[in-house]
């Protein structure tokens, strides 16, 4: 049992960015674990870079976290030289720089979203290893194994904002519903020209899919619910 809690911190997740027209929409679970432990349920798996970048982290939370950091600080740095905020693209590729030249201590994947004056909205993925990509949209994190059939379906071009929200709460939840290290909350964070709104959405209020059981309070709750009375032999 003591293995158990001593494990490294990882954040079994699900990540999500879309772009839409405007802006972009990134969206997570909120479950941390420590092996088969969950060492925090409602973590808040999108960190601020600047102003107007964002990025979604996965994999060991150490990692993630100290990446952000470093990213954080040379952007502060690069805006008081540049004396105007970064670009989505200088964000990523400082990301990328430093997953790339660390691949073989970290053990991270992340996707930086923003939007900027010059490209508008744009998300970037940085897998494992330090590859960049650009892309409409991507997933990443233990969930999105289970996601890529539905994203090839569901995503499209051209969509709204709160097409784009609805799509990226929705698949969090399928993933959620299938992946046993995704679970807990759903955050998203939505940037565009206007700013950045962040938004919460308890998981007592996503939608249950097949065979899901429903959210309780505590094991009271199901005892003292109606169930159907055992077979007596």
């Amino acid at each position: 049992m003591e293995g158990l809690h001593n494990a490294p911190h990882s954040m079994g997740t699900t990540i999500i960015g879309v772009t839409y027209d405007g802006g972009v929409v990134l969206g997570a679970d909120s479950r941390t674990s420590t092996g088969m432990y969950v060492a925090n349920r409602a973590s808040d798996k999108i960190t601020q870079l600047t102003d107007n970048v964002y990025v979604c982290r996965s994999g060991s939370a150490a990692d993630s976290q100290i990446v952000s950091d470093y990213v954080r600080y040379f952007l502060e740095q690069h805006t008081i030289q540049l004396g105007e905020p970064a670009t989505v693209k200088v964000a990523a590729n400082l990301v990328r720089l430093l997953s790339y030249q660390n691949k073989n201590m970290l053990q991270t994947g992340l996707i930086v979203g923003g939007w900027d004056k010059y490209e508008g909205g744009q998300i970037y993925s940085v897998p494992l290893g330090g590859t960049i990509l650009k892309e409409p949209f991507t997933i990443g994190g233990s969930g999105s194994t289970y996601l890529y059939g539905f994203f090839d379906q569901a995503w499209k071009e051209g969509m709204s904002k709160e097409e784009a929200e609805k799509l990226v709460v929705k698949a969090v939840s399928l993933a959620i519903a299938r992946d046993g290290a995704s679970g807990g909350v759903v955050r998203t964070v939505i940037i565009n020209a206007d700013g950045v709104t962040r938004n919460f959405y308890p998981g007592d209020t996503l939608p249950l899919w097949h065979e899901e059981l429903e959210a309780h309070n505590s094991l009271l709750d199901i005892l003292s619910s109606d169930s159907p009375v055992p077979m007596s032999t």
